[in-house]
């Protein structure tokens, strides 16, 4: 098909593609997740104190009683009606019982295979946590003195609730000799304290990994890399540059030398997303222009490639952020978290690198066998991904 005909074509698959796209975008990148935050320690022999945060909202539907007198601590009355902190305090105070009554069966500690009575502290204050409302609590458990080991499971807001697809447990601890970080979900909700380096390291490889295959914003942007790279050398460069970038500031992030609101970061990641498929877009419309008519310059590429290397390198280094702020570790700096930091990054290359060997290779067949369903199908991809991010860019803008 000659270039000068593509971009009405083109135009066309997109205004179609978005129809279809944009109703399906409108749910988050990740999907309605939570995240609770706790610490553990341990000052007095027996007893462990445990300091947690939880999203608001989630906290009082889920432990508010189906007959609740207090209007903002029901069930039907979306918790979120309640913004002012004072008001959310408040209701929290108000109704201790029904929230230690929550908590309590839903997050346990074990010593040497002993329950631990649980306590809810009545110092109960409202917060606020990646640009939402929490609440901050602390329990005190007391265990059989002289034990060796403390072993916590958490069951807090699953999904049978069906308020949330998901709840992942950031857990820090200073326990029985031991000290780190480490992650507990639905699959895996128990951590113990004599767990070896190598179950505490396989835990955050799985992390990454599992971020990166929910995380469909980044696998959009990753794709469209990939659609947008014509040799194996160009989708290389373009996928080492946004491993550099979003590493350097994943570790910064992580270990609190850098700092940026999720309100900043989100919708940025999603326009990165609907720059990069737009970009292969222009390519593709743009008349009169060829891959090989460029003149290349360093590592085989033209200006345009160098410059598109600047821009994924840019929303690398966002997209860098966003991993951290899923990690949300506020653990100090140490030897320890920085290896945990590492091996949750090479699980995000791990899937990163699979994506690329799955898909390029198809990608390049289908290139060279039929290259008129490559072009539209790469051009269908394409207008997907755009469209994607541009629904999302205004979704997180709005909200």
């Amino acid at each position: 098909m000659p270039r000068t005909r593509r971009a009405p074509s083109v135009a066309w698959i997109a205004l179609v593609l978005a129809l279809v796209v944009g109703p399906a975008a409108l749910a988050s990148a990740h999907g309605f997740t939570s995240v609770v935050y706790a610490d553990l320690s341990s000052d007095t022999p027996g007893v462990v104190q445990v300091d947690l945060e939880l999203e608001y909202d989630l906290l009082v539907v889920s432990a508010a009683p189906a007959d609740s007198a207090d209007p903002a601590f029901q069930k039907q009355t979306p918790a979120y009606s309640v913004t002012d902190p004072v008001e959310q305090q408040r209701v929290l105070r108000a109704h201790l019982a029904d929230i230690e009554a929550y908590i309590v069966p839903r997050w346990r500690i074990t010593a040497d295979g002993q329950p631990c009575a649980a306590t809810l502290d009545d110092d109960v204050t409202a917060t606020e946590r990646d640009a939402a409302p929490y609440a901050a609590l602390s329990l005190r458990y007391t265990c059989s003195p002289g034990s060796d080991g403390h072993t916590v499971t958490s069951a807090l807001f699953p999904d049978s609730e069906g308020y949330v697809t998901g709840t992942t447990t950031i857990l820090t601890y200073d326990l029985d000799l031991a000290s780190g970080s480490t992650v507990l979900d639905a699959e895996h909700p128990t951590f113990s304290t004599v767990q070896t380096p190598l179950e505490r390291f396989g835990q955050f490889f799985r992390l990454g990994a599992e971020h990166l295959l929910t995380g469909i914003d980044h696998i959009l942007f990753l794709l469209a890399l990939i659609i947008g790279s014509r040799r194996l050398r160009e989708v290389v460069i373009a996928a080492t540059t946004f491993t550099i970038a979003h590493s350097v500031t994943f570790i910064l992030a992580a270990t609190g030398l850098v700092a940026a609101p999720p309100a900043l970061v989100e919708p940025i990641i999603a326009l990165s997303i609907a720059v990069v498929g737009a970009w292969y877009l222009w390519r593709l419309a743009r008349p009169g222009s060829s891959a090989s008519e460029a003149p290349r310059g360093p590592l085989g590429l033209d200006r345009s490639g160098w410059l598109r290397v600047a821009v994924v390198f840019v929303f690398g280094l966002v997209h860098g952020l966003g991993f951290a702020s899923a990690l949300g570790i506020d653990e100090p700096w140490s030897w320890r978290l920085l290896w945990s930091l590492l091996v949750f990054n090479i699980g995000i290359e791990a899937v990163q690198l699979g994506l690329i060997v799955l898909v390029f290779p198809l990608l390049t067949l289908l290139r060279r066998r039929t290259p008129r369903v490559a072009m539209w199908t790469s051009a269908a991809l394409a207008v997907v991904v755009t469209a994607a991010g541009l629904v999302w860019f205004v979704q997180r803008v709005a909200g």
